[in-house]
């Protein structure tokens, strides 16, 4: 494990968005879902892919409260730009499980 210094962690941009928007993703090399966030009036919305097909459906992911970094620069997957990483929990099956709020707030509230 690399350690990192205080200054590195909070260059880290981590904020809370709510997934409006899910589509089937089937460029991808692997089963993913394109998602659209709301990260509130500031920093309004950004796309993602994310692998979450084996937990998750479409229909359970609109509306859900997630945490992202969104200082990363965009990055190409197949055709798509990703603008914004969301962050979960990757088990030994490579199954990701969501980083959820467990209380409704506000789109945009920086994680700190």
């Amino acid at each position: 494990m690399t350690t990192i210094n205080w200054d590195q962690f909070t260059a880290v941009d981590m904020r809370v968005g709510t997934i409006i928007k899910v589509e089937l993703f089937p460029e991808a090399n692997k089963p993913a879902y394109k998602l659209t966030i709301d990260f509130g009036q500031s920093l309004g919305i950004k796309k993602t892919s994310a692998q979450l097909t084996h937990r998750y459906t479409p229909e359970t992911l609109v509306n859900k409260q997630i945490v992202a970094v969104i200082n990363f620069p965009p990055k190409q997957i197949a055709n798509f730009m990703s603008e914004c990483l969301v962050l979960g929990a990757v088990d030994e099956s490579g199954d990701v499980i969501l980083l959820e709020l467990t209380a409704k707030v506000n789109n945009g509230l920086r994680i700190a």
